[in-house]
């Protein structure tokens, strides 16, 4: 098998099992408890807490876990937005992941908040100066993802934060993507919070922290025993701190090497696959997408049996964002950017790990082209 869908998941590492292993097991304590079981997971927890920071740029206070992405883009949407002591106006764009979009929508429905949606090209991209005709002294936050999750995009996020902050404005990302790619210094970047999911960077499901800068108030969306400083609350997974920080270390360590070689392999695959594929098109910009991302429409076909076919040839992929899997709605992303919905439905997604190799790649495009021959064929 070719697995062709690290947008979805991930393996879990085996470095991080081991770093996990400990808090599943021996040190299995509760870290409110007193007792030393206890403090020991307390200790874990602080020390995974200090990592992510450190891999973030961030200080460690400003760190808060989460059960994953979306739960950590909820409380940083409704958080923000509902501690702020004035404004009923968010900024967001209309290819944001689901869990941004409804949480924006909550607001509006429940909250009274307008939401603007910032435009995008064909590319996805956004462009900053339409971004800061947006802000009034009515905004309240303006979200805006780091890297789209279906198409690669890789937004300007330093300059758009750049234009939030001159206005005054919190700037939210949702780095999920991003993550282990890109960098995440929250400095460099400028954004006053930052979303992350473990199960993208080899930690397991379950697991996910949000950034909040310390000066910008928070209303936590979950009550109860007011861990997390307060900001979510529920007994803390250890294990999945542990394991999130573990993976984000050692994916910081071989970023920028991992992110040059999948650029080059990824760049021999879509090549391969627009020379050999009939009415194939890339989806997204040229230049401005994740390494490891390739996204089609194979006009002409059924995105769903194209899928069917590479993984009768041992290759899995995708349709899109795995959160929609099963849809029969186009992908809201491509439809954003311009497609008509019956091209959006034949799309399909690749995407490629760190460990992938250059045999994988070349097979992996070959059985993209008998696939797809083999889908028209069938559907004329």
């Amino acid at each position: 098998m070719i697995y062709l869908d690290s947008a979805a998941t991930t393996a879990v590492r085996r470095e991080v099992l081991e770093a996990m292993w400990p808090y599943l097991t021996g040190d299995f304590g509760n870290p409110s408890s007193t007792h030393s079981l206890g403090e020991r997971a307390a200790d874990a927890l602080a020390e995974a807490r200090a990592s992510v920071a450190a891999s973030l740029g961030a200080r460690t206070n400003e760190i808060i876990f989460t059960s994953g992405g979306t739960e950590a883009d909820n409380l940083a949407l409704k958080g923000i937005a509902l501690a702020a002591p004035q404004g009923r106006h968010i900024i967001t764009t209309p290819i944001e992941h689901e869990a941004v979009l409804e949480s924006c929508d909550y607001l509006r429905r429940h909250h009274g908040f307008t939401v603007s949606f910032l435009g995008v090209g064909s590319d996805g991209l956004v462009d900053p100066n339409e971004f800061a005709a947006l802000l009034t002294p009515e905004t309240t936050l303006a979200s805006i993802m780091y890297a789209n999750n279906e198409i690669g995009t890789v937004q300007p996020i330093a300059e758009l934060a750049a234009r939030a902050q001159s206005a005054k404005v919190p700037l939210h990302t949702d780095a999920v993507q991003a993550a282990g790619w890109l960098s995440l210094n929250v400095t460099g970047l400028g954004v006053d919070a930052l979303t992350i999911s473990g199960h993208k960077l080899g930690a397991p499901k379950g697991i996910g922290a949000l950034y909040v800068r310390g000066r910008v108030p928070l209303e936590p969306v979950l009550h109860g025993g007011g861990q997390e400083r307060g900001a979510r609350s529920g007994t803390e997974n250890v294990a999945g701190a542990v394991g999130l920080a573990t993976a984000l270390r050692i994916a910081e360590s071989t970023r920028e090497a991992d992110a040059v070689r999948v650029t080059a392999l990824r760049d021999e695959f879509i090549t391969s696959v627009l020379r050999e594929v009939p009415d194939a098109l890339l989806t997204g910009p040229a230049e401005r997408r994740l390494p490891g991302l390739a996204s089609f429409c194979f006009t002409k076909t059924s995105g769903e049996s194209v899928l069917l076919e590479l993984e009768r040839q041992g290759i899995v992929c995708s349709s899109g964002s795995a959160c929609a899997a099963g849809s029969d709605e186009p992908s809201h992303v491509l439809v954003a950017v311009g497609y008509e919905p019956a091209v959006a439905q034949t799309a399909v997604r690749f995407t490629m790990g760190p460990s992938i190799t250059a045999d994988e790649v070349h097979e992996a495009a070959a059985a993209v082209k008998t696939a797809v021959l083999a889908v028209q064929g069938i559907t004329r």
